[in-house]
């Protein structure tokens, strides 16, 4: 067999088994993402939930109620829920 089709059997060999792993990481990378550590570049604590799960429609149901809330309410509200947390937020480590 000559040389140059030896080499490209070869590189067509590589890039078949290239685009098989392509698929596979397609579909572990969307499940996997949640297990990886913040510190390792995973998804921050304060991130919303995936979409169709039951904690992500709970999430949107009370954004939206947020959304409709009057400015003055939204922002009593805010107030208290960082009073209940303050003191975790300032000792972030960034």
């Amino acid at each position: 067999m000559p040389r140059s089709l030896r080499s490209l059997l070869i590189l067509l060999a590589l890039s078949a088994s290239l685009s098989g792993c392509g698929t596979v990481n397609e579909k572990l990378s969307s499940g996997m993402g949640d297990y990886v550590p913040q510190w390792a570049g995973g998804l921050p604590a304060d991130a919303p939930p995936r979409a169709g799960t039951p904690q992500y429609d709970a999430y949107m149901k009370e954004r939206e109620r947020r959304r409709l809330m009057p400015a003055a309410d939204r922002e009593k509200e805010e107030q208290a829920q960082k009073g209940a947390t303050g003191s975790a937020s300032g000792t972030a480590v960034r």
